[in-house]
């Protein structure tokens, strides 16, 4: 299935005399390999033995920093490589440099290019605070010796604004004698000096030795507002990437295209951005039913610059729940990647949502490519409605409408439908040919609520699957609206029952009781579930009665109302298909929420 076509055009884009940031007219779309914690999941060598697939739908991939950790190197502790310690041993948590490379070159015979995380903002010691260690290796792809040298004795490579130069505990406190950072600092790990020669040395090496001895098609550059623009630039014109991708994480358009203005080197964008503007408003319009937050000005819907959006609906940050208030997409999950797969820009899939919607996504990604929509292909509708939203995009094959949410009046004369599920409805122009799309046999992955999860008549309840991390002896759940909170009204609040375990995770149910009911002042509604003060606990999720709930929200509903009407009590199950809110379809003996005949209803009905 995958195009020669493709393949070529890749390999005549890399021999480029100059780096572009990113290919014109790319049709390509991205996978994000990994997420939090997927140890097991993104291992070099699970990652090979599914080439055959995934060079099927997935142009490039994304993968993990693969140099090795100081902890790594002692413990063997594994960390997602965000504390970088080596740049040039690459025998790390996520398998040897040996099986590193035979991932690379296996994907790249099948015309998929890897792009590694480089994570040059900041670098972590090896042993102490500020020990970097010096490396030499001999190139085996190529005959060379790569070098990095670091001053360890007046520390000129951190920056002298470095939180180590004024902690008593680095051992270093008021010895550092680098220059001031040029952006953002970062409190973990130390922010190093671009300013330095010998720091752009390094990188320069280091860049060289991931892209001519080790094979890596590009860079996706880790937290780049920690250091000037104007350094990405430099080194992308000295590395000569054909993609390269920055993360400026903020909602701001302005300032996310002022980044990708400042790594201009001779007047010529040296890299793309992701668009951290779309995925707010992707949050805004598919968990709170903002549809008209799709109009906002982000890199996507700008033709100046949709050629350097990459485009996603969640990450390894933004999909966790309990970090630091980062919302992921908890509803819609299908129809937001539907919308990314149908707007300009460079879709990058993340790895839980292609694991959990693999059928959904296959489908998506092979419609788009066979209407020929690039990152710069022209929107040519775009329609907000009160319980939806219209998208026409023009393709070099043909057109695609995507229709979102509960959509109304809209015209799909010149059309037919490629892909439907919850809340989308994606159709392409009737020329072009989508017989591909019959070849997709996956099973849509499904959740069966525990049959030990049961909802009495008029209560309010919910259930919550503990992480084994937590380790948790107690669990609490905290759940209020603008006018009640149900769970004590004081901190943690009302202690849950455990009731069985699911997935070898403990299982606990929350029910309120009158005498728990306390006034709120809230601004919204919601429910955290927790292990006490100050120990682990959920972000805000959106509350659902009865509803199961994991640290990636609600597994039984997974959606917040943007449209659909209400949940109504119903006495039958109609003999149309039903569908769990997350686009699924179940039988009679589901419980949740559930969607017949174009309506919300709760299952098993309540008498």
């Amino acid at each position: 299935m995958k195009r020669i076509f493709s393949f070529l055009l890749l390999a005549i884009i890399s021999i480029n005399t100059f780096a572009q940031g990113w290919p014109a007219n790319y049709s390509g779309v991205m996978l994000q390999g990994f997420y939090w914690d997927s140890y097991e999941q993104s291992n070099w060598n699970t990652l090979t033995a599914q080439a055959d697939e995934l060079s099927q739908f997935f142009d490039l991939i994304w993968v993990t920093n693969s140099g090795k950790t100081s902890d790594w190197h002692y413990n063997k502790r594994n960390t997602m490589g965000y504390d970088p310690c080596f740049w040039l041993d690459h025998n790390s948590c996520w398998g040897t440099e040996s099986e590193l490379r035979n991932m690379i070159s296996t994907f790249k015979s099948k015309g998929t290019g890897i792009i590694e995380d480089v994570v040059i903002n900041h670098k972590n010691g090896f042993g102490n605070w500020v020990n970097f260690p010096n490396e030499e290796v001999i190139g085996t792809a190529i005959s060379k010796t790569y070098t990095l040298t670091w001053d360890n004795t007046n520390y000129t490579q951190i920056c002298s604004n470095d939180e180590a130069n004024t902690n008593a505990t680095s051992g270093v406190k008021g010895k550092i004698k680098g220059n001031a950072d040029t952006g953002d600092n970062f409190d973990g790990y130390r922010d190093l000096d671009h300013t330095n020669a010998t720091t752009q040395a390094n990188v320069n090496t280091y860049l060289d030795f991931l892209f001519n001895e080790l094979g890596y098609a590009g860079f996706r550059y880790d937290m780049v507002k920690g250091f000037s623009a104007s350094y990405v630039g430099q080194y992308n014109k000295q590395a000569n990437p054909t993609f390269s991708v920055g993360e400026y994480w903020d909602g701001n358009k302005s300032k996310v295209v002022s980044w990708i203005n400042g790594t201009k080197k001779d007047n010529i964008i040296q890299s793309a951005a992701f668009d951290f503007p779309m995925k707010y408003n992707i949050n805004d319009a598919f968990n709170n039913g903002k549809w008209s937050s799709l109009y906002n000005d982000c890199l996507s819907n700008d033709n100046n610059y949709s050629r350097y959006s990459v485009s996603f609906v969640d990450n390894h940050d933004t999909g966790r729940y309990n970090d630091n208030g980062k919302a992921p997409v908890y509803g819609y999950v299908e129809a937001a990647n539907a919308y990314i797969l149908a707007m300009p820009g460079t879709p990058c899939v993340w790895m839980y949502h292609w694991l959990k919607h693999k059928a959904a996504i296959k489908k998506l990604i092979l419609a788009r490519k066979a209407a020929g929509i690039t990152n710069q292909s022209n929107i040519i509708n775009s329609q907000a409605q009160t319980n939806g939203f219209i998208l026409q995009v023009q393709g070099s094959n043909g057109n695609v409408l995507l229709l979102l949410g509960s959509t109304t009046g809209a015209d799909t004369n010149g059309y037919k439908l490629a892909v439907e599920g919850e809340g989308f409805k994606y159709y392409v122009s009737n020329s072009v040919d989508i017989s591909t799309l019959n070849t997709i046999t996956d099973q849509q992955y499904t959740f069966t609520m525990p049959a030990f999860c049961t909802v009495n008549s008029g209560e309010r309840c919910a259930f919550f699957e503990v992480p084994a991390s937590w380790n948790a002896t107690n669990i609490y759940c905290w759940n209020w609206d603008k006018t009640t909170n149900y769970t004590t009204g004081t901190w943690p609040g009302k202690q849950c029952t455990l009731v069985g375990t699911n997935n070898g995770n403990k299982v606990y149910k929350w029910t309120m009781a009158a005498a728990d009911t306390h006034s709120s002042s809230g601004t919204k509604s919601g429910i955290i579930f927790n292990a006490g003060n100050n120990k682990p606990q959920t972000g805000d999720m959106p509350f659902f009665n009865g509803g199961y709930y994991t640290l990636e929200g609600v597994q039984s509903t997974s959606f917040v109302p943007t449209g659909i009407n209400k949940p109504k009590i119903a006495s039958t199950l109609s003999n149309s298909a039903t569908y769990n809110l997350s686009g699924q379809r179940v039988g009679k003996n589901y419980r949740g929420i559930v969607i017949s005949n174009g309506k919300k209803r709760i299952l098993p009905d309540l008498p």
